[in-house]
C-alpha cells in the first residue's frame, strides 16, 4: 500500500475540478492505497471569481479519505504551513492537481519546498496554455512546472504544450476518466417532469459557461431554416462565466424561440435530468484541450456534438459516438441535421458511447497513474 498526497480542489469546494478529485482519491483507496486531499481554505478571491458562489450547497463529508482546507492562494504564510503539513505526513508522492496559472505561484512554492525534502512531486495538468490569456499566465505556469518531477495530461495537445515550458521528458497522457457520481440515468419522461419542460426533442449545451466554450456557435446554428423545421430545442444549463447579455441579445437578434437558458450551476443530484431529457450534447468550442462534460456524456450513453479542437475529437470519433464538426455555426447545425436524418441514428451512436466507455475507467486510470509514478 502506498501513501499519496493529492493537492487540489475538493469538498464543500464545486465544480468539475473537485469532482475529479474526489472520484480520484476514492478510486486510490478502492484499490488500497493511503490518500490525503489538500484543498483550498480560500481558492479564489470575491473579485477574481466570475460565480455566484465556491461552495457547493449539497457537500458531503462521509468521504473514505480525508479533506484538509489548508491552502490560502494569496497568504504565503499558509504555503509553508501546507508544505510542512505535507513533509510531516511523508508521502510515497504528492501530485498536485494544475488547471489555472493563477495558482502557480501556490502551488509552485508548496511543490519546490516538498520536492526539496526528498519527496516526489507529480504534476497533473489539465491545461498548461490556458484558454483566456492574462499577464504572467507564462511566468506563473513555467514557476509551477518546473518545480515537478513529471507530468500526467489528459489530451496530447496539452502533453505537447509542457515542452513550452520545461524540458522535463517524464510525461504520460491519459485518457479523462468518466465521471461516475451523477447517478443513473432516467427517462426521457421523468427527465421532462422534473425538468417541467414540454415533451419534444432537446440537444443540450451543459456546463459552466465561458467564451472559449463557443456557446454562439449553437445558438446560432439553431437559426438554421432546417433546424427550425425540427421539432427540437436546446436546453442551455450552466452559470454563465461571461457575460449573459450577449447570448441573451443573439438570441433576440435572431428571434428564436428554440433555445431555453437554466442560468444556474447544476447540482449534482440535477444532472441526470438534464442528459435524461438530451438526445445529444452540443459542444461548440472554439478552443479545447480535453472537456469533462465529454465524460459525463459517456456515463450516459449520450451522443456528442464536439468541434475539431484540442483533444475532443480523440474522445469522440465521428459518426460512432457522435460528430466532430468543424468550429463554426454551419459546421454545428450540420451535425445537428445529421443527428436527426434518421430516427435510428441517435440510438445507434448512444450505443457506440456505450460501447467506447469502458476505456475510461477509474481503474485503469490510476494503475497507469501509479505505475508511471512508481508508487
Amino acid at each position: 500500500m502506498s501513501k499519496l498526497i493529492l493537492v487540489g480542489p475538493a469538498s464543500p469546494l464545486r465544480g468539475g475540478i473537485a469532482d475529479f478529485n474526489e472520484a480520484l482519491a476514492s478510486e486510490l483507496v478502492n484499490q488500497g492505497h493511503e490518500v490525503i486531499v489538500v484543498s483550498f481554505s480560500l481558492q479564489y478571491p470575491s473579485f477574481l471569481f466570475p460565480g455566484k458562489s465556491q461552495f457547493s450547497k449539497h457537500s458531503k463529508n462521509d468521504h473514505p479519505y480525508k479533506i484538509h482546507s489548508l491552502i490560502n492562494s494569496i497568504n504565503p504564510i499558509s504555503w509553508y504551513k501546507t508544505a510542512k503539513f505535507i513533509k510531516k505526513e511523508k508521502p510515497d508522492a504528492v501530485l498536485f492537481r494544475f488547471w489555472i496559472p493563477f495558482m502557480g505561484l501556490c502551488l509552485g512554492k508548496i511543490a519546490g519546498i516538498v520536492k526539496k525534502s526528498g519527496i516526489d512531486v507529480y504534476a497533473l495538468t489539465d491545461n498548461v496554455i490556458p484558454h483566456e490569456s492574462r499577464i504572467a499566465d507564462r511566468q506563473l505556469t513555467g514557476y509551477f512546472l518546473k518545480r515537478c518531477n513529471g507530468f500526467i495530461t489528459m489530451s496530447k495537445s496539452v502533453c505537447e504544450d509542457i515542452a513550452h515550458f520545461t524540458n522535463n521528458p517524464k510525461k504520460l497522457c491519459l485518457f479523462h476518466p468518466i465521471y461516475n457520481m451523477f447517478g443513473e440515468l432516467v427517462s426521457k419522461n421523468e427527465a421532462l417532469t422534473e425538468l417541467e419542460l414540454p415533451e419534444r426533442n432537446y440537444i443540450l449545451f451543459f456546463g459552466l459557461i465561458r467564451e472559449y466554450k463557443g456557446l454562439e456557435l449553437a445558438i446560432e446554428a439553431m437559426s438554421h431554416p432546417k433546424i427550425k423545421e425540427l421539432d427540437l430545442t436546446l436546453i442551455v444549463a450552466g452559470e454563465f462565466y461571461s457575460s449573459k447579455d450577449k447570448y441573451v441579445g443573439l438570441i433576440d437578434k435572431l428571434k428564436l424561440d428554440n433555445v431555453i437558458l437554466h442560468d444556474e450551476f447544476i447540482p449534482k443530484d440535477k444532472v441526470k435530468y438534464y442528459f435524461g431529457a438530451a438526445d445529444a450534447v452540443v459542444q461548440p468550442y472554439i478552443t479545447a484541450t480535453q472537456s469533462g462534460i465529454t465524460q459525463v456524456a459517456y456515463h450516459f450513453n449520450t451522443p456528442m456534438i464536439v468541434t475539431n479542437v484540442g483533444g475532443l475529437a480523440e474522445i469522440v470519433e465521428d459518426g460512432k459516438q457522435g460528430y466532430v464538426c468543424e468550429v463554426n455555426s454551419a459546421g454545428v447545425a450540420n451535425a445537428i441535421l445529421q443527428l436527426y436524418a434518421n430516427k435510428v441514428k441517435v440510438q445507434d451512436l448512444s450505443d457506440g458511447v456505450a460501447n467506447r466507455k469502458k476505456e475510461f475507467s477509474w481503474n485503469s486510470f490510476v494503475k497507469e497513474l501509479l505505475s508511471f509514478m512508481q508508487i
